[in-house]
Protein backbone atom coordinates (compact mmCIF):
# COMPACT_ATOMS: atom_id res chain seq x y z
CA UNK A 1 0.00 0.00 0.00
CA UNK A 2 0.92 3.52 -0.39
CA UNK A 3 -0.06 7.12 0.81
CA UNK A 4 -0.93 9.74 -1.83
CA UNK A 5 -1.48 13.24 -1.05
CA UNK A 6 -3.53 15.25 -3.13
CA UNK A 7 -4.32 19.14 -3.30
CA UNK A 8 -8.03 18.73 -2.34
CA UNK A 9 -7.95 22.43 -4.19
CA UNK A 10 -7.50 20.85 -7.86
CA UNK A 11 -7.55 17.20 -6.94
CA UNK A 12 -4.10 17.17 -8.40
CA UNK A 13 -1.61 14.05 -6.99
CA UNK A 14 1.07 16.23 -4.94
CA UNK A 15 3.47 12.78 -3.91
CA UNK A 16 3.14 9.31 -2.96
CA UNK A 17 5.05 7.54 -0.12
CA UNK A 18 5.56 3.78 0.25
CA UNK A 19 4.09 2.30 3.23
CA UNK A 20 6.52 0.36 5.57
CA UNK A 21 6.16 -3.56 6.14
CA UNK A 22 6.01 -5.24 10.24
CA UNK A 23 9.98 -5.38 9.78
CA UNK A 24 9.87 -1.63 9.70
CA UNK A 25 7.56 -0.90 11.96
CA UNK A 26 8.95 -3.39 14.57
CA UNK A 27 12.09 -1.22 14.02
CA UNK A 28 10.26 1.97 14.50
CA UNK A 29 8.75 0.50 18.16
CA UNK A 30 12.05 -0.89 19.62
CA UNK A 31 14.06 2.40 19.17
CA UNK A 32 10.69 4.32 20.85
CA UNK A 33 10.82 1.97 23.32
CA UNK A 34 14.49 2.46 23.90
CA UNK A 35 14.79 6.15 24.03
CA UNK A 36 11.58 6.23 26.20
CA UNK A 37 14.10 4.49 28.97
CA UNK A 38 16.35 7.72 29.22
CA UNK A 39 13.64 9.96 28.22
CA UNK A 40 11.66 9.43 31.38
CA UNK A 41 14.77 9.59 33.56
CA UNK A 42 15.38 13.12 31.97
CA UNK A 43 14.99 16.36 34.52
CA UNK A 44 11.88 18.24 33.40
CA UNK A 45 13.94 21.13 33.13
CA UNK A 46 15.06 19.72 29.67
CA UNK A 47 12.23 18.66 28.76
CA UNK A 48 10.61 21.74 29.16
CA UNK A 49 13.66 22.98 26.95
CA UNK A 50 12.97 20.99 24.19
CA UNK A 51 9.74 21.97 23.82
CA UNK A 52 10.34 25.34 24.29
CA UNK A 53 12.57 25.05 21.29
CA UNK A 54 9.77 23.16 19.33
CA UNK A 55 7.65 26.50 19.82
CA UNK A 56 10.16 28.84 18.53
CA UNK A 57 10.86 26.58 15.18
CA UNK A 58 6.84 26.39 14.72
CA UNK A 59 7.13 29.65 15.27
CA UNK A 60 10.28 30.45 12.57
CA UNK A 61 8.97 28.19 10.10
CA UNK A 62 4.85 29.32 10.87
CA UNK A 63 4.84 29.61 7.08
CA UNK A 64 6.01 27.02 5.46
CA UNK A 65 3.84 24.57 7.73
CA UNK A 66 0.89 26.32 6.92
CA UNK A 67 1.47 26.10 3.53
CA UNK A 68 1.64 22.41 3.68
CA UNK A 69 -1.25 21.64 5.67
CA UNK A 70 -3.48 24.38 3.25
CA UNK A 71 -2.10 22.44 0.34
CA UNK A 72 -2.28 18.89 1.52
CA UNK A 73 -5.81 19.41 3.37
CA UNK A 74 -7.10 22.39 1.76
CA UNK A 75 -7.61 24.58 5.12
CA UNK A 76 -7.68 28.61 4.66
CA UNK A 77 -4.25 29.87 4.66
CA UNK A 78 -4.68 32.25 7.49
CA UNK A 79 -6.06 29.22 9.15
CA UNK A 80 -3.53 27.32 8.80
CA UNK A 81 -1.07 30.14 10.39
CA UNK A 82 -3.67 29.71 13.31
CA UNK A 83 -3.09 26.61 13.83
CA UNK A 84 0.48 26.33 13.63
CA UNK A 85 0.79 29.46 16.18
CA UNK A 86 -1.75 27.52 18.27
CA UNK A 87 0.61 24.31 18.30
CA UNK A 88 3.59 26.20 19.60
CA UNK A 89 1.25 27.97 22.14
CA UNK A 90 0.60 24.46 23.11
CA UNK A 91 4.31 22.95 23.31
CA UNK A 92 4.66 26.69 25.75
CA UNK A 93 1.93 26.06 28.39
CA UNK A 94 3.63 22.17 29.22
CA UNK A 95 6.71 23.83 29.25
CA UNK A 96 6.02 26.34 31.77
CA UNK A 97 3.61 24.56 33.92
CA UNK A 98 4.05 20.58 33.57
CA UNK A 99 6.59 20.26 35.82
CA UNK A 100 4.26 21.52 38.29
CA UNK A 101 1.04 19.36 37.20
CA UNK A 102 3.12 16.43 37.70
CA UNK A 103 4.78 17.64 41.15
CA UNK A 104 4.28 14.59 43.80
CA UNK A 105 0.71 15.06 46.07
CA UNK A 106 1.20 14.38 49.77
CA UNK A 107 -1.40 12.11 51.11
CA UNK A 108 -2.57 11.06 54.58
CA UNK A 109 -2.57 7.57 55.78
CA UNK A 110 -1.80 4.77 58.33
CA UNK A 111 1.77 5.47 57.10
CA UNK A 112 4.24 7.44 58.68
CA UNK A 113 4.91 9.29 55.17
CA UNK A 114 2.87 8.79 52.19
CA UNK A 115 2.35 10.26 48.75
CA UNK A 116 1.29 10.08 45.26
CA UNK A 117 3.92 10.08 42.56
CA UNK A 118 3.43 10.90 38.72
CA UNK A 119 5.82 8.33 36.38
CA UNK A 120 5.80 8.12 32.68
CA UNK A 121 4.01 5.18 30.92
CA UNK A 122 6.13 4.32 28.10
CA UNK A 123 5.49 4.69 24.80
CA UNK A 124 2.17 6.14 23.63
CA UNK A 125 0.64 5.81 20.19
CA UNK A 126 -1.43 8.31 18.67
CA UNK A 127 -3.67 7.54 16.04
CA UNK A 128 -4.77 11.33 14.35
CA UNK A 129 -7.25 13.30 11.78
CA UNK A 130 -6.57 14.86 9.24
CA UNK A 131 -8.70 17.93 9.67
CA UNK A 132 -6.24 19.69 12.52
CA UNK A 133 -2.98 17.73 10.92
CA UNK A 134 -1.10 19.81 13.21
CA UNK A 135 -2.83 20.78 16.75
CA UNK A 136 -4.76 17.13 16.71
CA UNK A 137 -0.90 16.01 16.82
CA UNK A 138 0.91 18.64 19.57
CA UNK A 139 -2.29 18.31 21.77
CA UNK A 140 -1.64 15.18 22.31
CA UNK A 141 2.30 14.96 21.82
CA UNK A 142 2.99 18.23 23.90
CA UNK A 143 1.79 16.63 27.16
CA UNK A 144 2.82 12.95 26.72
CA UNK A 145 6.54 13.75 26.30
CA UNK A 146 6.85 16.68 28.83
CA UNK A 147 5.49 13.82 31.30
CA UNK A 148 8.45 11.91 29.71
CA UNK A 149 6.92 9.41 27.17
CA UNK A 150 7.76 8.51 23.73
CA UNK A 151 4.99 9.59 21.63
CA UNK A 152 4.68 7.61 17.60
CA UNK A 153 2.40 8.66 15.36
CA UNK A 154 -0.32 7.26 12.85
CA UNK A 155 -1.44 9.97 11.32
CA UNK A 156 -4.59 10.20 8.46
CA UNK A 157 -3.88 8.40 5.28
CA UNK A 158 -4.26 11.97 3.21
CA UNK A 159 -1.43 13.98 5.35
CA UNK A 160 1.76 12.17 5.13
CA UNK A 161 3.69 15.80 4.08
CA UNK A 162 1.80 17.14 7.09
CA UNK A 163 3.26 14.13 9.32
CA UNK A 164 7.05 13.85 8.01
CA UNK A 165 6.97 17.49 8.67
CA UNK A 166 6.11 17.43 12.18
CA UNK A 167 8.90 14.45 12.76
CA UNK A 168 11.53 16.75 10.94
CA UNK A 169 10.08 19.53 13.66
CA UNK A 170 10.74 17.69 16.71
CA UNK A 171 14.36 15.90 15.45
CA UNK A 172 15.23 19.07 14.80
CA UNK A 173 14.62 21.04 17.91
CA UNK A 174 16.78 17.97 19.45
CA UNK A 175 14.59 15.60 20.54
CA UNK A 176 16.49 12.21 21.31
CA UNK A 177 16.27 9.89 17.86
CA UNK A 178 12.88 8.04 18.05
CA UNK A 179 11.40 10.01 20.77
CA UNK A 180 9.10 10.66 18.47
CA UNK A 181 8.05 8.56 14.96
CA UNK A 182 5.80 9.28 12.42
CA UNK A 183 4.83 5.67 11.46
CA UNK A 184 4.44 5.46 7.56
CA UNK A 185 1.36 2.30 8.32
CA UNK A 186 -1.77 1.70 6.91
CA UNK A 187 -4.78 1.19 9.25
CA UNK A 188 -4.50 -3.09 9.47
CA UNK A 189 -1.09 -2.64 10.68
CA UNK A 190 -3.09 0.11 13.63
CA UNK A 191 -3.70 -3.14 15.76
CA UNK A 192 -0.28 -4.46 15.04
CA UNK A 193 1.33 -1.60 16.58
CA UNK A 194 -1.54 -1.35 19.81
CA UNK A 195 -0.26 -5.06 20.12
CA UNK A 196 3.47 -4.45 20.65
CA UNK A 197 4.83 -4.72 24.29
CA UNK A 198 6.22 -1.53 23.78
CA UNK A 199 3.29 0.67 23.38
CA UNK A 200 1.57 1.36 26.69
CA UNK A 201 -1.29 3.45 26.07
CA UNK A 202 -3.54 4.61 22.65
CA UNK A 203 -5.14 8.28 21.87
CA UNK A 204 -6.93 8.67 19.18
CA UNK A 205 -9.02 11.41 17.48
CA UNK A 206 -11.11 10.42 14.92
CA UNK A 207 -14.31 8.89 14.11
CA UNK A 208 -16.84 7.20 16.07
CA UNK A 209 -16.37 4.01 14.00
CA UNK A 210 -12.58 4.24 14.60
CA UNK A 211 -12.74 4.84 18.28
CA UNK A 212 -14.80 1.72 18.52
CA UNK A 213 -12.32 -0.82 16.96
CA UNK A 214 -9.09 0.79 18.33
CA UNK A 215 -11.04 0.86 21.80
CA UNK A 216 -11.59 -2.80 21.37
CA UNK A 217 -8.35 -3.38 20.38
CA UNK A 218 -6.59 -1.63 23.08
CA UNK A 219 -8.61 -3.73 26.00
CA UNK A 220 -8.31 -6.43 24.01
CA UNK A 221 -4.19 -5.95 24.75
CA UNK A 222 -5.23 -4.15 28.23
CA UNK A 223 -3.61 -0.86 26.97
CA UNK A 224 -5.31 2.71 28.47
CA UNK A 225 -6.87 4.73 25.45
CA UNK A 226 -8.13 8.26 25.14
CA UNK A 227 -10.41 8.71 22.52
CA UNK A 228 -12.12 12.22 21.28
CA UNK A 229 -14.74 11.26 18.56
CA UNK A 230 -17.44 13.06 16.69
CA UNK A 231 -19.91 15.40 17.53
CA UNK A 232 -23.13 16.84 16.87
CA UNK A 233 -22.88 19.99 18.72
CA UNK A 234 -25.80 22.09 20.27
CA UNK A 235 -26.26 25.56 19.41
CA UNK A 236 -29.25 26.70 21.82
CA UNK A 237 -30.35 30.17 20.80
CA UNK A 238 -32.59 31.23 23.45
CA UNK A 239 -35.24 34.58 23.36
CA UNK A 240 -32.97 37.01 24.66
CA UNK A 241 -30.19 36.43 23.02
CA UNK A 242 -27.76 39.10 21.50
CA UNK A 243 -29.03 37.84 17.84
CA UNK A 244 -26.56 39.49 16.25
CA UNK A 245 -23.73 38.56 17.79
CA UNK A 246 -25.38 35.06 18.21
CA UNK A 247 -25.69 35.24 14.29
CA UNK A 248 -22.07 36.48 13.67
CA UNK A 249 -20.45 33.79 16.29
CA UNK A 250 -22.92 31.07 14.15
CA UNK A 251 -21.07 31.65 10.96
CA UNK A 252 -17.67 31.25 12.59
CA UNK A 253 -18.31 28.26 14.61
CA UNK A 254 -20.03 26.22 11.57
CA UNK A 255 -18.43 27.52 8.73
CA UNK A 256 -14.18 27.16 10.51
CA UNK A 257 -12.48 24.96 8.72
CA UNK A 258 -15.33 24.74 6.09
CA UNK A 259 -16.91 23.01 8.68
CA UNK A 260 -14.70 20.34 9.49
CA UNK A 261 -14.45 20.40 12.89
CA UNK A 262 -15.75 18.02 15.59
CA UNK A 263 -16.72 21.09 17.96
CA UNK A 264 -18.19 22.95 15.23
CA UNK A 265 -21.64 23.85 15.87
CA UNK A 266 -23.68 21.56 13.98
CA UNK A 267 -27.27 21.74 15.32
CA UNK A 268 -28.54 25.25 15.60
CA UNK A 269 -31.64 25.14 17.85
CA UNK A 270 -34.02 27.95 18.16
CA UNK A 271 -36.60 28.24 20.26
CA UNK A 272 -40.31 30.31 18.98
CA UNK A 273 -39.98 33.53 19.50
CA UNK A 274 -36.73 34.22 17.48
CA UNK A 275 -36.42 31.87 15.47
CA UNK A 276 -37.50 33.71 12.57
CA UNK A 277 -35.21 36.89 13.19
CA UNK A 278 -32.15 34.80 13.82
CA UNK A 279 -32.35 32.45 10.79
CA UNK A 280 -32.95 35.78 8.50
CA UNK A 281 -29.19 37.36 10.29
CA UNK A 282 -27.97 34.10 9.27
CA UNK A 283 -28.94 33.25 6.09
CA UNK A 284 -27.92 36.51 4.97
CA UNK A 285 -24.07 35.79 6.60
CA UNK A 286 -24.03 32.48 5.47
CA UNK A 287 -24.61 33.67 1.75
CA UNK A 288 -22.43 36.45 1.57
CA UNK A 289 -19.29 33.98 2.36
CA UNK A 290 -16.93 33.24 -0.66
CA UNK A 291 -15.87 30.39 -1.67
CA UNK A 292 -12.35 29.90 -3.54
CA UNK A 293 -8.65 29.71 -3.90
CA UNK A 294 -7.75 28.69 -0.07
CA UNK A 295 -4.36 30.26 -0.63
CA UNK A 296 -5.94 33.88 -0.93
CA UNK A 297 -6.72 36.25 1.60
CA UNK A 298 -10.49 37.10 0.60
CA UNK A 299 -11.79 33.22 0.55
CA UNK A 300 -13.95 32.41 3.35
CA UNK A 301 -14.71 28.39 2.46
CA UNK A 302 -12.19 26.65 0.85
CA UNK A 303 -12.73 22.90 -0.48
CA UNK A 304 -13.88 19.68 1.72
CA UNK A 305 -10.55 17.38 2.47
CA UNK A 306 -11.36 15.06 0.06
CA UNK A 307 -13.90 13.82 -2.84
CA UNK A 308 -15.62 11.11 -0.39
CA UNK A 309 -16.40 13.42 2.37
CA UNK A 310 -18.24 15.72 -0.17
CA UNK A 311 -20.48 12.70 -1.82
CA UNK A 312 -21.23 11.45 1.55
CA UNK A 313 -21.65 14.80 3.03
CA UNK A 314 -24.11 15.95 0.25
CA UNK A 315 -26.18 12.07 0.10
CA UNK A 316 -26.83 13.41 3.87
CA UNK A 317 -28.08 16.55 2.44
CA UNK A 318 -30.16 15.00 -0.23
CA UNK A 319 -31.55 12.41 2.54
CA UNK A 320 -32.90 14.99 4.94
CA UNK A 321 -34.60 16.82 2.17
CA UNK A 322 -36.41 13.80 1.43
CA UNK A 323 -37.27 13.33 4.55
CA UNK A 324 -38.95 16.73 5.09
CA UNK A 325 -36.12 19.58 5.84
CA UNK A 326 -36.10 22.27 3.66
CA UNK A 327 -33.31 23.85 1.68
CA UNK A 328 -33.07 27.24 2.56
CA UNK A 329 -29.69 28.45 1.02
CA UNK A 330 -26.91 25.77 -0.85
CA UNK A 331 -27.28 22.48 -0.57
CA UNK A 332 -25.08 21.18 -3.20
CA UNK A 333 -21.88 21.05 -4.58
CA UNK A 334 -19.94 23.92 -5.84
CA UNK A 335 -19.61 24.20 -9.71
CA UNK A 336 -15.87 24.49 -9.67
CA UNK A 337 -12.66 22.75 -10.20
CA UNK A 338 -11.76 20.86 -6.15
CA UNK A 339 -13.99 19.51 -3.45
CA UNK A 340 -16.08 22.26 -2.76
CA UNK A 341 -19.21 22.51 -1.30
CA UNK A 342 -22.01 25.61 -1.05
CA UNK A 343 -22.47 27.17 2.54
CA UNK A 344 -25.63 25.98 3.43
CA UNK A 345 -28.76 26.07 5.82
CA UNK A 346 -31.15 23.16 6.19
CA UNK A 347 -33.77 24.26 8.06
CA UNK A 348 -37.10 22.25 9.43
CA UNK A 349 -34.76 19.72 10.42
CA UNK A 350 -36.85 16.89 12.66
CA UNK A 351 -36.25 13.39 14.20
CA UNK A 352 -37.61 11.95 10.46
CA UNK A 353 -34.72 13.44 8.96
CA UNK A 354 -30.91 11.62 8.76
CA UNK A 355 -29.26 15.13 9.61
CA UNK A 356 -31.18 14.96 12.85
CA UNK A 357 -29.03 12.18 14.25
CA UNK A 358 -25.41 11.92 12.45
CA UNK A 359 -23.00 14.27 12.77
CA UNK A 360 -22.36 16.28 9.31
CA UNK A 361 -18.62 16.93 8.47
CA UNK A 362 -19.11 19.79 6.45
CA UNK A 363 -20.11 23.45 5.49
CA UNK A 364 -24.28 22.20 6.35
CA UNK A 365 -25.96 24.05 9.12
CA UNK A 366 -28.73 22.56 10.46
CA UNK A 367 -31.48 24.40 12.04
CA UNK A 368 -33.90 22.71 14.61
CA UNK A 369 -37.04 24.74 15.78
CA UNK A 370 -37.78 24.06 19.42
CA UNK A 371 -41.14 24.24 20.86
CA UNK A 372 -39.74 25.90 24.59
CA UNK A 373 -36.66 26.43 26.40
CA UNK A 374 -37.59 22.57 28.20
CA UNK A 375 -37.66 21.98 24.38
CA UNK A 376 -34.49 23.08 23.53
CA UNK A 377 -32.63 21.16 26.23
CA UNK A 378 -34.69 17.95 25.26
CA UNK A 379 -33.47 18.35 21.86
CA UNK A 380 -29.36 19.17 22.29
CA UNK A 381 -29.27 15.51 24.69
CA UNK A 382 -31.33 13.70 21.73
CA UNK A 383 -27.68 12.70 20.05
CA UNK A 384 -25.49 10.07 21.01
CA UNK A 385 -22.89 12.33 20.37
CA UNK A 386 -21.82 14.84 23.53
CA UNK A 387 -18.69 17.02 22.96
CA UNK A 388 -19.21 20.64 22.31
CA UNK A 389 -22.22 22.40 23.17
CA UNK A 390 -23.44 26.29 23.48
CA UNK A 391 -26.47 28.82 25.37
CA UNK A 392 -26.82 32.18 24.16
CA UNK A 393 -29.06 34.54 26.37
CA UNK A 394 -28.61 37.40 28.15
CA UNK A 395 -29.82 35.77 31.42
CA UNK A 396 -26.26 34.73 32.22
CA UNK A 397 -27.63 32.59 35.59
CA UNK A 398 -30.04 31.02 33.63
CA UNK A 399 -28.10 29.69 30.76
CA UNK A 400 -25.61 28.23 33.44
CA UNK A 401 -28.71 26.46 35.28
CA UNK A 402 -29.17 24.92 32.11
CA UNK A 403 -25.74 24.18 30.80
CA UNK A 404 -25.27 21.75 34.22
CA UNK A 405 -28.02 19.80 31.95
CA UNK A 406 -26.48 19.42 29.06
CA UNK A 407 -24.65 16.14 28.52
CA UNK A 408 -21.91 16.91 26.97
CA UNK A 409 -17.58 17.45 27.92
CA UNK A 410 -17.65 21.42 27.64
CA UNK A 411 -20.72 24.27 27.88
CA UNK A 412 -20.05 27.54 26.59
CA UNK A 413 -22.45 30.69 27.34
CA UNK A 414 -22.23 33.53 24.91
CA UNK A 415 -19.05 32.08 23.20
CA UNK A 416 -17.67 29.73 20.70
CA UNK A 417 -16.71 26.43 21.63
CA UNK A 418 -13.03 25.95 21.21
CA UNK A 419 -9.94 24.00 22.25
CA UNK A 420 -7.71 25.88 24.82
CA UNK A 421 -4.24 24.49 26.63
CA UNK A 422 -5.63 25.76 29.84
CA UNK A 423 -9.02 23.67 29.80
CA UNK A 424 -9.29 20.17 29.70
CA UNK A 425 -11.11 18.81 26.58
CA UNK A 426 -12.99 16.13 26.00
CA UNK A 427 -16.34 14.44 25.36
CA UNK A 428 -18.96 11.47 26.97
CA UNK A 429 -21.12 9.41 25.42
CA UNK A 430 -20.29 8.26 21.64
CA UNK A 431 -18.08 11.19 21.35
CA UNK A 432 -15.26 9.23 23.70
CA UNK A 433 -13.89 9.42 27.03
CA UNK A 434 -10.86 10.59 28.65
CA UNK A 435 -9.20 14.11 28.55
CA UNK A 436 -6.73 16.32 26.50
CA UNK A 437 -5.02 19.33 27.47
CA UNK A 438 -4.45 21.48 31.07
CA UNK A 439 -3.58 19.52 34.19
CA UNK A 440 -5.79 16.27 33.07
CA UNK A 441 -4.77 15.69 29.44
CA UNK A 442 -0.92 15.00 31.09
CA UNK A 443 -2.47 12.79 33.67
CA UNK A 444 -4.06 10.78 31.43
CA UNK A 445 -0.55 9.15 30.38
CA UNK A 446 0.82 8.84 33.56
CA UNK A 447 1.25 6.33 36.68
CA UNK A 448 -0.24 7.71 39.29
CA UNK A 449 1.93 5.49 41.76
CA UNK A 450 1.51 5.53 45.84
CA UNK A 451 4.96 5.36 47.97
CA UNK A 452 3.54 3.97 51.20
CA UNK A 453 6.05 4.26 54.31
CA UNK A 454 6.11 3.06 57.86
Amino acid sequence: MSYSSFNPTTNRLLKTYDSWDKRRLKQALDQAHSAQIGWGQTPFARRAKMLSEVATLLRAQRDQYANIITQEMGKLLRESRAEVEKCASVCDYYARHGEDFLRTDAADSDAGKSYVAYYPLGVVLAVMPWNFPFWQVFRAAAPALMAGNALVLKHASNVPQCALAIEDLFRDSGLPQGLFTTLMIDVGQVADAIASPHVHAVTLTGSEAAGRKVAACAGKHLKKCVLELGGSDPFIVLHDADLEFAADTAVASRFLNCGQSCIAAKRFILVPQIADDFLQRFKIKVEALRIGDPNEEATQIGPLARLDLRVTLHEQVCDSIAQGAVALTGCKPAEREGFFYQPSILDRVTDKARAYHEELFGPVAIVIRAASEEDALRISNETPYGLGSSIWSSDVARAENLATHIQAGCTFINGMVKSDPRLPFGGVKASGYGRELSKQGIHEFVNAKTIWIR
